[in-house]
C-alpha cells in the first residue's frame, strides 16, 4: 500500500515549487531601471590628467628643460628646475599655466606646452566593468565613447552572462542607475541597443540563472 508523503515531503515540494516559480518571473521582469539615454557625450570635454599618465613637459627654446615625466602615485610630477607641482586633477593646459609659473622663476616668459602621451586618467573618470565581462578592468574615458567601445575592449560576454539585465551606475548624476540591452548589442548586432557612455560610469553585468 503506498504511503501518503510526509508533513516535510509536502511542505519541500512546496518551497521548491515557490523557488523555481519565483527565480522564472525574476528572469521574465523587465528591468528595474529605465534605459540608458542614446546621446549622453558632453560637447566640451576636456581630459584631466590622472596618476599613471606619462606627460611631456614641452618648453619653447628650452630643450635642456623640455622633458617626458609619469605622473606619480600621489599625482605629482617632477621636472628640472621644478622641485614638485601637482598634475593629478588638471586638464593639461592648466598644468602648462602652473609649470610656467615655477619656470618663470629661472626662465624669462617660459612658453609651456603639456603634451599627454599615456592615458590613465584619475579614478572618478574612469570606465569600470564589473561582473560577467570576459575581461573585467577600468578603462579611460574617451570623447564619444559608446557601449559597444567598451564592449570591445573587454571582449564582450561571458557565457554565463545576463546580458540584458546589465546596468550602468551613472557616478556623474549621483549614482543614477540605466538599463541596458548588451545581449542585444553584443549578440544580435542590435544597434539601437549602443548608447553613450560618460567619465566615471560604471559597468554592472550580472550572471544568468539559465
Amino acid at each position: 500500500m503506498k504511503s501518503n508523503p510526509s508533513f516535510v515531503e509536502r511542505l519541500f515540494a512546496a518551497l521548491s515549487g515557490l523557488a523555481v516559480a519565483g527565480l522564472l518571473a525574476a528572469c521574465s521582469s523587465t528591468p528595474d531601471h529605465p534605459p540608458a539615454p542614446t546621446s549622453a557625450a558632453t560637447p566640451d570635454y576636456r581630459y584631466i590628467i590622472g596618476a599613471g599618465d606619462s606627460v611631456t613637459v614641452f618648453v619653447w627654446r628650452n630643450p635642456e628643460v623640455t622633458t617626458t615625466v609619469p605622473v606619480r602615485p600621489d599625482g605629482r610630477i617632477a621636472a628640472p628646475l621644478i622641485d614638485e607641482i601637482m598634475a593629478q586633477g588638471r586638464t593639461p593646459s592648466q598644468l602648462a599655466s602652473e609649470v610656467s609659473k615655477e619656470l618663470s622663476k629661472f626662465i624669462v616668459d617660459p612658453q609651456v606646452t603639456i603634451m599627454v602621451t599615456s592615458f590613465v586618467g584619475p579614478y572618478s573618470e574612469q570606465i569600470r566593468v564589473v561582473g560577467e565581462a570576459a575581461r573585467p578592468q577600468f578603462l579611460p574615458y574617451k570623447q564619444n565613447m559608446t557601449m559597444l567601445d567598451v564592449m570591445i575592449a573587454v571582449g564582450g560576454l561571458t557565457d554565463f552572462a545576463d546580458g540584458n539585465k546589465a546596468t550602468i551606475l551613472r557616478t556623474s548624476e549621483g549614482n543614477k542607475q540605466y538599463s541596458v540591452r548588451l545581449r542585444d548589442l553584443i549578440k544580435r548586432g542590435d544597434v539601437s541597443a549602443n548608447v553613450d557612455v560618460k567619465p566615471g560610469d560604471i559597468l554592472i553585468i550580472p550572471q544568468s540563472f539559465f
